[in-house]
Protein backbone atom coordinates (compact mmCIF):
# COMPACT_ATOMS: atom_id res chain seq x y z
CA UNK A 1 0.00 0.00 0.00
CA UNK A 2 1.22 3.47 -0.80
CA UNK A 3 2.22 5.75 2.03
CA UNK A 4 -0.91 7.53 3.23
CA UNK A 5 0.92 10.81 3.24
CA UNK A 6 2.14 10.62 -0.33
CA UNK A 7 0.02 11.38 -3.37
CA UNK A 8 -1.56 8.15 -4.63
CA UNK A 9 -1.17 7.19 -8.24
CA UNK A 10 -3.01 10.23 -9.60
CA UNK A 11 -0.58 12.90 -10.79
CA UNK A 12 -0.53 16.21 -8.94
CA UNK A 13 0.50 19.61 -10.23
CA UNK A 14 -0.37 21.67 -7.16
CA UNK A 15 0.60 21.92 -3.51
CA UNK A 16 -2.73 21.11 -1.88
CA UNK A 17 -2.44 18.93 1.22
CA UNK A 18 -3.44 15.27 0.90
CA UNK A 19 -6.63 14.14 2.61
CA UNK A 20 -6.64 11.73 5.53
CA UNK A 21 -6.60 8.16 4.22
CA UNK A 22 -7.86 6.51 7.41
CA UNK A 23 -11.48 6.84 8.56
CA UNK A 24 -12.58 8.62 11.72
CA UNK A 25 -14.85 5.70 12.55
CA UNK A 26 -13.73 2.17 11.77
CA UNK A 27 -15.46 -0.88 13.15
CA UNK A 28 -14.65 -4.29 11.69
CA UNK A 29 -14.75 -7.80 13.17
CA UNK A 30 -11.00 -7.59 13.83
CA UNK A 31 -10.32 -3.88 14.47
CA UNK A 32 -12.20 -0.97 15.99
CA UNK A 33 -11.31 2.66 16.53
CA UNK A 34 -13.56 5.67 16.95
CA UNK A 35 -11.71 8.98 16.96
CA UNK A 36 -13.46 11.80 18.78
CA UNK A 37 -12.67 15.48 19.10
CA UNK A 38 -10.43 17.63 16.95
CA UNK A 39 -8.28 15.82 14.40
CA UNK A 40 -4.62 15.76 15.39
CA UNK A 41 -3.43 15.38 11.81
CA UNK A 42 -2.23 11.82 12.39
CA UNK A 43 -3.25 8.81 10.34
CA UNK A 44 -4.49 5.56 11.87
CA UNK A 45 -1.50 3.50 10.84
CA UNK A 46 -2.85 0.25 12.26
CA UNK A 47 -5.94 0.54 10.05
CA UNK A 48 -3.87 1.43 6.98
CA UNK A 49 -1.37 -1.37 7.48
CA UNK A 50 -3.90 -4.17 7.90
CA UNK A 51 -3.66 -6.78 5.12
CA UNK A 52 -5.92 -9.56 3.95
CA UNK A 53 -4.94 -11.99 1.16
CA UNK A 54 -8.17 -11.47 -0.77
CA UNK A 55 -7.91 -7.72 -0.32
CA UNK A 56 -4.42 -7.78 -1.79
CA UNK A 57 -5.63 -9.84 -4.74
CA UNK A 58 -8.38 -7.31 -5.41
CA UNK A 59 -5.93 -4.39 -5.24
CA UNK A 60 -3.53 -6.10 -7.66
CA UNK A 61 -6.31 -7.02 -10.11
CA UNK A 62 -7.44 -3.40 -10.19
CA UNK A 63 -3.88 -2.18 -10.76
CA UNK A 64 -3.41 -4.65 -13.64
CA UNK A 65 -6.54 -3.12 -15.23
CA UNK A 66 -5.14 0.40 -14.85
CA UNK A 67 -7.21 1.25 -11.77
CA UNK A 68 -4.68 2.46 -9.21
CA UNK A 69 -6.47 2.79 -5.91
CA UNK A 70 -5.82 5.37 -3.23
CA UNK A 71 -4.69 4.04 0.17
CA UNK A 72 -8.16 4.57 1.66
CA UNK A 73 -9.76 2.55 -1.13
CA UNK A 74 -7.23 -0.21 -0.58
CA UNK A 75 -7.95 -0.06 3.16
CA UNK A 76 -11.62 -0.71 2.43
CA UNK A 77 -10.81 -3.79 0.37
CA UNK A 78 -8.36 -5.23 2.87
CA UNK A 79 -10.71 -4.89 5.83
CA UNK A 80 -13.91 -5.94 4.07
CA UNK A 81 -12.33 -8.98 2.40
CA UNK A 82 -10.86 -10.53 5.54
CA UNK A 83 -11.83 -14.19 5.86
CA UNK A 84 -12.53 -16.61 8.69
CA UNK A 85 -11.01 -20.07 9.09
CA UNK A 86 -13.56 -21.51 6.64
CA UNK A 87 -12.67 -19.01 3.92
CA UNK A 88 -15.87 -16.98 4.35
CA UNK A 89 -16.01 -13.20 4.59
CA UNK A 90 -15.94 -12.12 8.22
CA UNK A 91 -18.09 -9.14 7.22
CA UNK A 92 -21.50 -9.91 5.77
CA UNK A 93 -22.19 -6.15 5.57
CA UNK A 94 -19.75 -3.42 4.54
CA UNK A 95 -20.34 0.34 4.71
CA UNK A 96 -18.25 3.05 3.05
CA UNK A 97 -19.59 6.38 4.35
CA UNK A 98 -17.58 9.15 2.69
CA UNK A 99 -18.53 12.45 1.07
CA UNK A 100 -19.18 12.89 -2.63
CA UNK A 101 -16.54 12.81 -5.36
CA UNK A 102 -13.91 11.16 -3.18
CA UNK A 103 -13.81 7.91 -5.13
CA UNK A 104 -16.37 5.43 -3.82
CA UNK A 105 -16.88 4.34 -7.44
CA UNK A 106 -13.28 3.18 -7.74
CA UNK A 107 -13.63 1.03 -4.64
CA UNK A 108 -16.84 -0.53 -6.02
CA UNK A 109 -15.32 -1.24 -9.43
CA UNK A 110 -12.40 -3.06 -7.83
CA UNK A 111 -14.68 -5.03 -5.50
CA UNK A 112 -17.12 -6.07 -8.25
CA UNK A 113 -14.39 -7.16 -10.66
CA UNK A 114 -12.62 -9.14 -7.96
CA UNK A 115 -15.91 -10.82 -7.12
CA UNK A 116 -16.58 -12.18 -10.60
CA UNK A 117 -12.95 -12.81 -11.61
CA UNK A 118 -11.30 -13.95 -8.39
CA UNK A 119 -13.82 -15.00 -5.74
CA UNK A 120 -16.31 -17.05 -7.72
CA UNK A 121 -19.26 -14.65 -7.46
CA UNK A 122 -21.81 -15.75 -10.05
CA UNK A 123 -24.12 -12.76 -9.64
CA UNK A 124 -23.33 -9.22 -8.59
CA UNK A 125 -26.34 -6.90 -8.21
CA UNK A 126 -25.45 -3.20 -8.19
CA UNK A 127 -28.33 -0.99 -7.07
CA UNK A 128 -28.73 2.74 -6.63
CA UNK A 129 -31.51 4.99 -5.38
CA UNK A 130 -31.85 6.54 -8.84
CA UNK A 131 -31.40 4.69 -12.07
CA UNK A 132 -29.24 7.44 -13.55
CA UNK A 133 -26.69 6.73 -10.80
CA UNK A 134 -26.77 3.00 -11.50
CA UNK A 135 -26.38 3.67 -15.22
CA UNK A 136 -23.41 5.98 -14.60
CA UNK A 137 -21.76 3.26 -12.52
CA UNK A 138 -22.33 0.84 -15.39
CA UNK A 139 -20.72 3.24 -17.85
CA UNK A 140 -17.67 3.72 -15.63
CA UNK A 141 -17.14 -0.02 -15.33
CA UNK A 142 -17.74 -0.45 -19.07
CA UNK A 143 -15.01 2.07 -19.85
CA UNK A 144 -12.61 0.40 -17.41
CA UNK A 145 -13.19 -3.01 -18.99
CA UNK A 146 -12.93 -1.70 -22.55
CA UNK A 147 -9.59 -0.09 -21.70
CA UNK A 148 -8.06 -3.32 -20.43
CA UNK A 149 -7.37 -6.30 -22.64
CA UNK A 150 -6.94 -8.49 -19.56
CA UNK A 151 -10.50 -7.66 -18.51
CA UNK A 152 -12.29 -7.32 -21.85
CA UNK A 153 -11.21 -10.76 -23.08
CA UNK A 154 -13.06 -12.31 -20.14
CA UNK A 155 -16.36 -10.58 -21.01
CA UNK A 156 -18.81 -12.63 -23.06
CA UNK A 157 -21.49 -9.97 -23.57
CA UNK A 158 -22.26 -6.39 -22.57
CA UNK A 159 -25.94 -5.46 -22.33
CA UNK A 160 -26.50 -1.75 -22.88
CA UNK A 161 -30.29 -1.72 -23.32
CA UNK A 162 -31.96 0.87 -21.09
CA UNK A 163 -32.96 -0.69 -17.80
CA UNK A 164 -31.13 -3.96 -18.52
CA UNK A 165 -27.51 -2.81 -18.30
CA UNK A 166 -25.00 -5.42 -17.26
CA UNK A 167 -22.10 -7.72 -18.08
CA UNK A 168 -21.91 -11.45 -18.73
CA UNK A 169 -18.55 -13.17 -18.39
CA UNK A 170 -17.20 -16.35 -19.99
CA UNK A 171 -17.13 -18.03 -16.57
CA UNK A 172 -20.90 -17.57 -16.27
CA UNK A 173 -20.76 -14.63 -13.85
CA UNK A 174 -22.97 -11.56 -14.29
CA UNK A 175 -23.03 -7.98 -13.00
CA UNK A 176 -26.45 -6.31 -13.15
CA UNK A 177 -27.27 -2.63 -12.57
CA UNK A 178 -30.68 -1.76 -11.11
CA UNK A 179 -32.61 1.06 -9.49
CA UNK A 180 -33.99 0.12 -6.08
CA UNK A 181 -37.72 -0.51 -5.79
CA UNK A 182 -39.85 -2.86 -3.77
CA UNK A 183 -39.29 -5.55 -6.43
CA UNK A 184 -35.91 -4.85 -8.06
CA UNK A 185 -33.62 -7.78 -7.40
CA UNK A 186 -36.37 -10.12 -6.22
CA UNK A 187 -35.84 -13.62 -7.58
CA UNK A 188 -32.06 -13.30 -7.96
CA UNK A 189 -29.71 -15.21 -5.72
CA UNK A 190 -26.70 -12.94 -5.56
CA UNK A 191 -23.27 -13.39 -4.05
CA UNK A 192 -22.54 -9.67 -3.89
CA UNK A 193 -25.16 -6.94 -3.58
CA UNK A 194 -24.10 -3.30 -3.81
CA UNK A 195 -26.35 -0.58 -2.45
CA UNK A 196 -25.01 2.71 -3.73
CA UNK A 197 -26.58 5.95 -2.44
CA UNK A 198 -27.37 4.09 0.78
CA UNK A 199 -28.23 7.35 2.55
CA UNK A 200 -31.52 7.01 0.65
CA UNK A 201 -32.35 3.51 1.79
CA UNK A 202 -35.47 2.49 3.64
CA UNK A 203 -36.80 -0.92 4.61
CA UNK A 204 -38.63 -1.87 1.39
CA UNK A 205 -35.54 -2.32 -0.82
CA UNK A 206 -33.86 -4.26 1.98
CA UNK A 207 -36.85 -6.57 2.05
CA UNK A 208 -36.51 -7.11 -1.69
CA UNK A 209 -32.74 -7.57 -1.83
CA UNK A 210 -31.71 -9.45 1.32
CA UNK A 211 -33.55 -12.68 0.47
CA UNK A 212 -31.62 -13.02 -2.79
CA UNK A 213 -28.49 -13.78 -0.78
CA UNK A 214 -29.81 -16.49 1.50
CA UNK A 215 -28.95 -19.46 -0.75
CA UNK A 216 -25.30 -18.50 -1.34
CA UNK A 217 -22.31 -19.85 0.54
CA UNK A 218 -20.34 -16.63 0.95
CA UNK A 219 -22.50 -13.55 0.32
CA UNK A 220 -21.63 -9.93 1.02
CA UNK A 221 -23.73 -6.77 1.10
CA UNK A 222 -21.88 -3.50 0.39
CA UNK A 223 -23.36 -0.06 1.13
CA UNK A 224 -21.73 3.10 -0.20
CA UNK A 225 -23.07 6.48 0.78
CA UNK A 226 -22.44 9.99 1.95
CA UNK A 227 -23.75 11.36 5.25
CA UNK A 228 -27.29 10.71 6.45
CA UNK A 229 -30.10 12.94 5.16
CA UNK A 230 -32.80 12.35 7.77
CA UNK A 231 -35.68 9.88 7.75
CA UNK A 232 -34.66 8.44 4.38
CA UNK A 233 -31.42 7.19 5.94
CA UNK A 234 -33.24 4.55 7.95
CA UNK A 235 -30.98 1.60 7.10
CA UNK A 236 -27.79 3.66 7.30
CA UNK A 237 -28.74 4.83 10.79
CA UNK A 238 -29.14 1.23 11.94
CA UNK A 239 -25.75 0.25 10.54
CA UNK A 240 -24.05 3.28 12.05
CA UNK A 241 -25.61 2.60 15.44
CA UNK A 242 -24.17 -0.91 15.35
CA UNK A 243 -20.71 0.47 14.63
CA UNK A 244 -20.95 3.04 17.43
CA UNK A 245 -22.55 0.74 20.00
CA UNK A 246 -21.00 1.05 23.45
CA UNK A 247 -19.49 -2.39 23.89
CA UNK A 248 -16.11 -3.99 24.32
CA UNK A 249 -16.06 -6.05 21.11
CA UNK A 250 -16.88 -4.80 17.60
CA UNK A 251 -19.82 -6.09 15.59
CA UNK A 252 -18.72 -9.50 14.35
CA UNK A 253 -20.32 -9.26 10.90
CA UNK A 254 -19.95 -5.58 9.95
CA UNK A 255 -17.20 -3.46 8.43
CA UNK A 256 -18.13 0.20 8.88
CA UNK A 257 -15.86 3.00 7.62
CA UNK A 258 -16.77 6.68 7.98
CA UNK A 259 -14.95 9.88 7.15
CA UNK A 260 -16.62 12.75 8.99
CA UNK A 261 -15.82 15.85 11.01
CA UNK A 262 -16.40 16.42 14.72
CA UNK A 263 -17.54 20.02 14.39
CA UNK A 264 -17.95 22.53 17.19
CA UNK A 265 -21.22 22.10 19.02
CA UNK A 266 -23.51 24.71 20.48
CA UNK A 267 -22.18 23.75 23.89
CA UNK A 268 -18.64 24.83 22.99
CA UNK A 269 -17.35 27.80 25.02
CA UNK A 270 -17.40 31.26 23.46
CA UNK A 271 -15.77 34.56 24.28
CA UNK A 272 -17.65 37.75 25.12
CA UNK A 273 -18.18 38.47 21.42
CA UNK A 274 -19.72 35.05 20.80
CA UNK A 275 -16.70 33.59 18.99
CA UNK A 276 -15.99 29.93 19.64
CA UNK A 277 -12.83 29.44 21.70
CA UNK A 278 -12.99 25.64 21.85
CA UNK A 279 -9.90 23.67 20.84
CA UNK A 280 -11.57 20.26 21.19
CA UNK A 281 -13.50 20.11 17.89
CA UNK A 282 -13.00 20.60 14.16
CA UNK A 283 -13.51 24.02 12.61
CA UNK A 284 -15.62 23.85 9.44
CA UNK A 285 -13.57 26.59 7.79
CA UNK A 286 -10.12 25.04 8.35
CA UNK A 287 -8.28 23.14 5.63
CA UNK A 288 -7.25 20.57 8.24
CA UNK A 289 -10.91 19.71 8.77
CA UNK A 290 -11.40 19.28 5.03
CA UNK A 291 -8.39 16.95 5.01
CA UNK A 292 -9.84 14.83 7.78
CA UNK A 293 -13.09 14.20 5.90
CA UNK A 294 -12.02 14.07 2.25
CA UNK A 295 -9.40 11.42 1.48
CA UNK A 296 -9.28 12.62 -2.14
CA UNK A 297 -8.32 16.17 -1.17
CA UNK A 298 -5.19 17.08 -3.07
CA UNK A 299 -5.85 14.18 -5.47
CA UNK A 300 -9.24 14.64 -7.14
CA UNK A 301 -10.60 17.47 -4.98
CA UNK A 302 -8.88 20.86 -4.85
CA UNK A 303 -8.80 23.09 -1.78
CA UNK A 304 -9.90 25.97 -3.99
CA UNK A 305 -13.05 24.06 -4.93
CA UNK A 306 -13.89 23.43 -1.28
CA UNK A 307 -13.43 27.13 -0.53
CA UNK A 308 -15.96 27.92 -3.25
CA UNK A 309 -18.40 25.45 -1.73
CA UNK A 310 -17.93 26.98 1.71
CA UNK A 311 -18.71 30.43 0.35
CA UNK A 312 -21.69 29.36 -1.74
CA UNK A 313 -23.46 26.50 0.03
CA UNK A 314 -25.86 26.80 2.93
CA UNK A 315 -24.06 25.90 6.15
CA UNK A 316 -25.98 22.69 6.88
CA UNK A 317 -25.55 21.48 3.30
CA UNK A 318 -21.81 22.17 3.31
CA UNK A 319 -21.49 20.36 6.64
CA UNK A 320 -23.29 17.33 5.26
CA UNK A 321 -22.06 17.14 1.68
CA UNK A 322 -18.44 18.12 2.24
CA UNK A 323 -17.79 17.47 5.94
CA UNK A 324 -19.80 14.28 6.40
CA UNK A 325 -21.97 15.61 9.23
CA UNK A 326 -25.12 13.56 8.82
CA UNK A 327 -28.69 13.62 10.04
CA UNK A 328 -29.53 10.09 11.15
CA UNK A 329 -33.06 9.15 12.24
CA UNK A 330 -33.34 8.16 15.86
CA UNK A 331 -34.30 4.60 16.59
CA UNK A 332 -36.66 3.86 19.46
CA UNK A 333 -33.85 2.17 21.38
CA UNK A 334 -31.74 5.34 21.13
CA UNK A 335 -34.02 7.33 23.44
CA UNK A 336 -33.83 7.12 27.22
CA UNK A 337 -30.23 5.99 26.90
CA UNK A 338 -29.05 7.02 30.36
CA UNK A 339 -32.01 6.50 32.69
CA UNK A 340 -34.62 3.89 31.78
CA UNK A 341 -38.01 5.39 31.03
CA UNK A 342 -39.91 2.90 33.18
CA UNK A 343 -37.57 3.56 36.11
CA UNK A 344 -38.06 7.32 35.73
CA UNK A 345 -41.85 7.12 35.48
CA UNK A 346 -41.94 4.95 38.61
CA UNK A 347 -40.51 7.85 40.66
CA UNK A 348 -43.29 10.33 39.92
CA UNK A 349 -45.46 11.81 42.64
CA UNK A 350 -48.73 13.73 42.39
CA UNK A 351 -47.64 16.92 44.11
CA UNK A 352 -44.59 18.74 45.35
CA UNK A 353 -43.50 17.75 48.84
CA UNK A 354 -40.46 19.94 49.37
CA UNK A 355 -39.34 21.02 52.81
CA UNK A 356 -37.30 24.10 53.53
CA UNK A 357 -34.53 24.94 52.61
CA UNK A 358 -34.46 24.49 48.84
CA UNK A 359 -31.85 25.03 46.13
CA UNK A 360 -32.33 26.55 42.69
CA UNK A 361 -30.34 26.15 39.47
CA UNK A 362 -30.50 27.94 36.13
CA UNK A 363 -29.53 26.59 32.72
CA UNK A 364 -30.10 27.73 29.16
CA UNK A 365 -29.69 26.20 25.74
CA UNK A 366 -26.47 26.93 23.85
CA UNK A 367 -28.35 29.02 21.30
CA UNK A 368 -30.17 30.78 24.19
CA UNK A 369 -33.55 29.87 22.72
CA UNK A 370 -34.89 28.56 26.04
CA UNK A 371 -33.99 28.72 29.71
CA UNK A 372 -34.96 26.51 32.62
CA UNK A 373 -34.99 27.02 36.38
CA UNK A 374 -35.32 24.01 38.65
CA UNK A 375 -35.65 23.55 42.38
CA UNK A 376 -34.54 20.68 44.60
CA UNK A 377 -34.86 19.78 48.24
CA UNK A 378 -35.74 17.13 50.78
CA UNK A 379 -38.90 15.04 50.33
CA UNK A 380 -39.85 13.03 53.36
CA UNK A 381 -37.20 11.57 55.62
CA UNK A 382 -34.65 10.28 53.10
CA UNK A 383 -36.00 11.30 49.72
CA UNK A 384 -35.10 14.12 47.36
CA UNK A 385 -37.45 16.05 45.07
CA UNK A 386 -36.61 17.90 41.84
CA UNK A 387 -38.98 20.10 39.91
CA UNK A 388 -38.82 22.37 36.88
CA UNK A 389 -40.37 25.60 38.08
CA UNK A 390 -39.92 27.64 34.91
CA UNK A 391 -39.10 26.75 31.31
CA UNK A 392 -39.57 29.58 28.85
CA UNK A 393 -38.17 30.93 25.59
CA UNK A 394 -35.16 33.23 25.75
CA UNK A 395 -33.16 34.50 28.72
CA UNK A 396 -34.41 38.05 29.33
CA UNK A 397 -36.95 36.92 31.94
CA UNK A 398 -34.55 34.82 34.03
CA UNK A 399 -32.90 37.39 36.29
CA UNK A 400 -36.13 39.19 37.26
CA UNK A 401 -37.85 35.90 38.04
CA UNK A 402 -34.90 34.63 40.06
CA UNK A 403 -34.49 37.86 42.05
CA UNK A 404 -38.19 37.90 43.00
CA UNK A 405 -38.09 34.28 44.22
CA UNK A 406 -34.87 34.84 46.09
CA UNK A 407 -36.41 37.72 48.02
CA UNK A 408 -39.54 35.69 48.76
CA UNK A 409 -38.02 32.32 49.69
CA UNK A 410 -34.30 32.81 50.35
CA UNK A 411 -33.04 29.52 48.86
CA UNK A 412 -29.82 28.11 50.25
CA UNK A 413 -28.02 28.42 46.89
CA UNK A 414 -28.32 29.35 43.22
CA UNK A 415 -26.23 27.02 41.04
CA UNK A 416 -25.09 28.17 37.58
CA UNK A 417 -22.42 26.53 35.45
CA UNK A 418 -20.33 29.55 34.47
CA UNK A 419 -18.53 27.48 31.83
CA UNK A 420 -21.80 26.59 30.14
CA UNK A 421 -24.42 28.46 28.09
CA UNK A 422 -25.94 30.09 31.20
CA UNK A 423 -22.59 31.37 32.42
CA UNK A 424 -23.29 35.04 31.67
CA UNK A 425 -26.40 34.94 33.87
CA UNK A 426 -24.34 34.25 36.99
CA UNK A 427 -22.76 37.72 37.08
CA UNK A 428 -26.11 39.38 36.44
CA UNK A 429 -27.79 37.48 39.25
CA UNK A 430 -24.98 38.31 41.68
CA UNK A 431 -25.49 42.01 40.96
CA UNK A 432 -29.19 41.75 41.72
CA UNK A 433 -28.67 39.83 44.95
CA UNK A 434 -25.80 41.97 46.25
CA UNK A 435 -28.10 44.56 47.83
CA UNK A 436 -29.48 41.85 50.13
CA UNK A 437 -26.04 40.49 50.88
CA UNK A 438 -26.80 37.24 49.10
CA UNK A 439 -24.59 37.48 46.03
CA UNK A 440 -22.22 34.90 47.53
CA UNK A 441 -24.97 32.28 47.23
CA UNK A 442 -24.68 32.26 43.43
CA UNK A 443 -22.33 29.30 43.10
CA UNK A 444 -20.38 28.17 40.02
CA UNK A 445 -19.29 24.53 40.41
CA UNK A 446 -16.02 23.24 39.02
CA UNK A 447 -16.05 20.55 36.37
CA UNK A 448 -15.31 17.88 38.98
CA UNK A 449 -18.35 19.01 40.95
CA UNK A 450 -20.53 19.06 37.84
CA UNK A 451 -19.66 15.44 37.11
CA UNK A 452 -20.40 14.60 40.75
CA UNK A 453 -23.80 16.25 40.31
CA UNK A 454 -24.60 14.06 37.31
CA UNK A 455 -23.53 10.95 39.20
CA UNK A 456 -25.62 11.89 42.24
CA UNK A 457 -28.70 12.51 40.11
CA UNK A 458 -28.31 9.19 38.34
CA UNK A 459 -27.68 7.23 41.53
CA UNK A 460 -30.86 8.52 43.17
CA UNK A 461 -32.94 7.19 40.26
CA UNK A 462 -31.59 3.68 40.55
CA UNK A 463 -33.03 0.81 42.59
CA UNK A 464 -30.56 -1.71 43.92
CA UNK A 465 -30.41 -3.07 47.41
CA UNK A 466 -32.21 0.13 48.43
CA UNK A 467 -35.16 1.86 46.70
CA UNK A 468 -34.52 4.87 44.48
CA UNK A 469 -34.85 8.10 46.48
CA UNK A 470 -35.53 10.77 43.84
CA UNK A 471 -39.06 12.12 43.35
CA UNK A 472 -40.48 14.31 40.58
CA UNK A 473 -43.79 15.44 39.07
CA UNK A 474 -43.28 13.73 35.70
CA UNK A 475 -43.15 17.10 33.96
CA UNK A 476 -42.96 17.02 30.18
CA UNK A 477 -39.88 19.29 29.81
CA UNK A 478 -37.85 17.10 32.15
CA UNK A 479 -39.04 13.83 30.64
CA UNK A 480 -38.36 15.10 27.11
CA UNK A 481 -34.86 16.15 28.12
CA UNK A 482 -34.13 12.75 29.67
CA UNK A 483 -35.42 10.95 26.58
CA UNK A 484 -33.01 12.89 24.38
CA UNK A 485 -30.02 13.11 26.70
CA UNK A 486 -26.77 11.22 26.40
CA UNK A 487 -23.54 11.14 28.36
CA UNK A 488 -20.49 13.19 27.41
CA UNK A 489 -17.37 11.63 28.87
CA UNK A 490 -15.09 13.86 30.95
CA UNK A 491 -12.18 11.65 31.91
CA UNK A 492 -13.65 8.74 33.82
CA UNK A 493 -16.80 10.72 34.69
CA UNK A 494 -19.52 12.28 32.56
CA UNK A 495 -21.80 15.24 32.00
CA UNK A 496 -25.19 15.51 30.34
CA UNK A 497 -25.14 16.04 26.60
CA UNK A 498 -27.71 16.15 23.83
CA UNK A 499 -28.43 13.38 21.36
CA UNK A 500 -29.24 15.93 18.65
CA UNK A 501 -29.63 19.63 17.97
CA UNK A 502 -33.38 19.44 18.52
CA UNK A 503 -33.08 18.29 22.12
CA UNK A 504 -33.32 20.83 24.95
CA UNK A 505 -31.66 19.37 28.03
CA UNK A 506 -31.69 22.60 30.07
CA UNK A 507 -34.52 21.34 32.36
CA UNK A 508 -32.47 18.23 33.11
CA UNK A 509 -29.23 20.11 33.65
CA UNK A 510 -30.94 22.63 35.94
CA UNK A 511 -32.58 19.84 37.95
CA UNK A 512 -29.30 17.96 38.27
CA UNK A 513 -27.36 20.98 39.51
CA UNK A 514 -30.17 22.08 41.84
CA UNK A 515 -30.02 18.67 43.51
CA UNK A 516 -26.24 18.94 43.86
CA UNK A 517 -26.61 22.45 45.26
CA UNK A 518 -29.05 21.27 47.92
CA UNK A 519 -26.77 18.42 48.94
CA UNK A 520 -23.87 20.84 49.34
CA UNK A 521 -25.58 23.88 50.89
CA UNK A 522 -28.83 22.85 52.57
CA UNK A 523 -27.44 23.57 56.04
CA UNK A 524 -27.62 27.31 55.26
CA UNK A 525 -30.23 28.83 57.57
CA UNK A 526 -33.42 29.38 55.52
CA UNK A 527 -35.59 32.46 55.71
CA UNK A 528 -38.86 31.09 54.44
CA UNK A 529 -40.44 28.02 52.92
CA UNK A 530 -41.64 27.93 49.33
CA UNK A 531 -45.13 26.73 48.58
CA UNK A 532 -45.94 28.08 45.14
CA UNK A 533 -43.60 28.82 42.26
Amino acid sequence: MNSPLAAPATARNHADPIGCQSPRIISTPHYRRIETGRWSGAEDQAALEFRSPSGQEAVELAADAGLHLDPWQQLGLHHSLAEDHEGRWTSFEVVQNVTRQNGKGGYLEARQLAGVMLFGDKLVVHTAHEFKTARESFRRLDQLIEGSYALSRRVKRVVRAHGEEGFEFHNGARILFLARTGSSGRGFSGDLVVMDEAMSLRAAPIGALLPIMSARRNPQLVYTCSAGIGEESEQLALLRARALADRQEPDESLTYLEWSAELHTRECPRDEDGRIVCAEHDDRGEVRTWQRVNPALGIRIRVQAVRRELATMRADLFNRERLGVGDYPVQAEETWQVIDEAAWRALRVRQSDLSDPVAFSIDTTPERSHSAISVAGRAGEDGRHVEVVQHRPGTDWVIDWAAERDEKWSPCVWVIDEGGPAGSLAAELRKRLKARGRDHLVVAPKVRELTQACGQFYDRTQSGTQPATLRHLDQAPLATALAGATKRQVGDAWLWSRRGDGVDVSPLVASTYALWGWEQYHDVEPEGAPNLW
